[in-house]
């Protein structure tokens, strides 16, 4: 970024250089013995073409008509939209969507604790087939916080989206993540006496 910066600061003219227009050649056929030497072709540089700039609103016949305008050679049909027309994530939804990772991740560690206890203690086994290899170790308690970390990015994503649909049901997947968790480990909790 620095090195195209520079590059184009040093071929830049400064704004009090008088510009010149350069009559382009028609492009004729040369031998290479009539071809000009590059030395000679050194000092002359293309000029930028020049802005479409006059607007022909009469007759041509008469010799009037031709009168220079200030619009653009491509017209603007219609004002240029921002890229993002409205706040998605306000505040608020920002304080419930933190409260719903804080409820989903602390559900989701109860459900491992209860789970754990209620399998040394003999009194169930783990009905969530990917959670079975997992079920006798302490690995339980990593492995059920990635469904809720899972549900945290799927509501943010679902919270910014420009489905206004979707903007308004963003805290659905979290919620339920975090309920299903809490339901089954107050039911583990009430399986143990």
């Amino acid at each position: 970024m620095l090195a195209t910066l520079v590059v184009f600061c040093c071929i830049a003219l400064p704004a009090d250089t008088p510009r010149t227009l350069v009559a382009t050649p028609v492009a004729e056929s040369r031998t290479p013995a009539e071809a000009p030497r590059i030395e000679d072709a050194s000092g002359v540089k293309p000029d930028a073409p020049t802005p479409k700039a006059m607007n022909v609103s009469a007759n041509e016949e008469t010799g009037t008509g031709v009168e220079p305008t200030a619009s653009p050679a491509l017209p603007i049909a219609a004002p240029v939209r921002p890229a993002v027309t409205e706040a998605y994530e306000t505040p608020r939804k920002r304080a419930i969507w933190y409260g719903l990772v804080a409820a989903g991740h602390v559900g989701a560690a109860f459900d491992a604790w209860t789970t754990r206890r209620a399998i040394t203690g003999g009194y169930g086994v783990e009905g969530d087939p990917t959670q079975q290899p997992f079920a006798h170790s302490g690995a339980i308690y990593a492995t059920t916080q990635v469904g809720p970390l899972l549900m945290d990015y799927v509501g943010h994503k679902m919270m910014r989206s420009r489905y206004p649909l979707l903007r308004q049901l963003w805290w659905l997947p979290q919620a339920a993540n975090a309920s299903f968790s809490w339901g089954a480990a107050i039911h583990n909790y009430r399986v143990v006496p």
